[in-house]
């Protein structure tokens, strides 16, 4: 196994992210945020990349939380100025990406782990994983972003009791609440995920990027001011070589070779 705290490995337009501290269970720190940030704008920046993939390393855990012992050393503003701003900077990279994004979630995805996955488009999991966001029990609370997300993608009364109580869930009780989107087998979960994620990539990479932003940012809108975002939106999509290509490709009866223009 790499000495690397982020493996990066693109395979055809699927670039794979591996947070890779396996033997503690894959917690975030400092060193590991400033290289997850690395990898995720090298991505970002490279136009055969289509779509990311995150996951962890070894067969037990996503990302098994923060490194307590790291955070017990901080005090209130260096937190603040340090290790809280790189989070949530990162995940928020995460999120807005004009790039889909898959959580891999091979094992235990707990506090940053689950805040992690809250940031990413689809979610798919071994049935062993564990979610959770256990943080009140150490006295603290999801301070990356987990107690603005969670209760926005799950009822607010079953992400108050996640947060309240700080119990593990199940990978089936997480797909009941919608938190993620499947749960596969142990041992079939890559070949699940590159499966879709494959898919994916075969779509136009200019409109996912144009129907990511109109829900990423709708999201944060009115209802009406959404609806005129889409309108603007749907309208440059109509610009493009690519919807032109797939509206010829149905009408000719072939397959689309989206080109993202």
């Amino acid at each position: 196994m790499s000495d690397d705290l982020v493996l990066y490995e693109q395979q055809g337009a699927v670039a794979i992210i591996t947070l890779n501290r396996p033997k503690s269970l894959n917690p975030l720190n400092l060193p590991m945020l400033e290289a997850l940030d690395a990898v995720v704008v090298r991505a970002e920046a490279d136009k055969s990349v289509r779509v990311l993939v995150f996951t962890g390393a070894g067969d037990k855990a996503f990302v098994a939380g923060g490194d307590i012992p790291d955070l017990d050393t901080r005090r209130g503003l260096e937190h603040y100025l340090d290790f809280g701003e790189r989070i949530h900077a990162v995940f928020r990279r995460i999120e807005t990406l004009d790039k889909p994004t898959i959580a891999a979630i091979n094992g235990w995805a707990l506090g940053g782990g689950t805040e992690l996955l809250l940031s990413t488009d689809i979610r798919v999991a071994v049935e062993s994983a564990k979610l959770g966001v256990p943080e009140i029990n150490l006295g603290l609370f999801p301070g990356a972003g987990g107690s603005q997300r969670l209760m926005r993608q799950i009822p607010l009364c079953k992400a108050k009791e996640m947060m309240f109580l700080g119990d593990r869930i199940t990978a089936t009780e997480a797909e009941r609440l919608g938190l993620i989107n499947r749960v596969v087998p142990d041992g079939a979960l890559m070949e699940e995920v590159m499966k879709m994620a494959n898919a994916m990539a075969k779509k136009s990479p200019l409109i996912l990027k144009f129907l990511k932003r109109s829900m990423v940012n709708g999201d944060e809108m009115p209802l009406g001011a959404a609806l005129k975002y889409e309108h603007a939106m749907i309208g440059l999509v109509f610009d493009t070589d690519d919807a032109h290509e797939g509206c010829g490709a149905f009408t000719e009866k072939r397959p689309a070779d989206f080109k993202g223009k």
